[in-house]
């Protein structure tokens, strides 16, 4: 019986993937046994949006935060799409229209 030795190296399954917004753009490398969630996380660092604020789409489908990259097909230098939920986006609006109306300044 002919058993293969195991060997654990690290770095060698990790992929180069660019992360898109309409602004700019991410180039990141990271384990493609990463899931979306992992990669939301890293994210997160890089843009200030929370995981929960974040939708990543692939190949023009939104994935799941439980999903893993190899798995649905994310391989060396894919484009992955990040959009933030329209919720979040009209929140902020509101917030910033809530504080620049409650700081008007009157002149007598």
């Amino acid at each position: 019986m002919l058993v293969q030795k195991r060997q654990d190296s690290i770095g060698d399954d990790l992929i180069s993937i660019r992360v898109s917004t309409f602004a700019n753009f991410h180039d990141l490398s990271i384990e493609a046994t990463s899931t979306f969630g992992e990669l939301k996380m890293v994210l997160s660092l890089l843009t200030g949006l929370e995981p929960k604020q974040q939708r990543l789409l692939f190949k023009g489908k939104e994935r799941e935060d439980d999903e893993y990259l190899h798995m649905v097909g994310v391989g060396e230098k894919d484009k992955v799409l990040l959009l933030e939920y329209p919720a979040f986006k009209e929140k902020k609006l509101l917030d910033r229209n809530n504080i620049s109306a409650s700081c008007l300044t009157i002149i007598v």
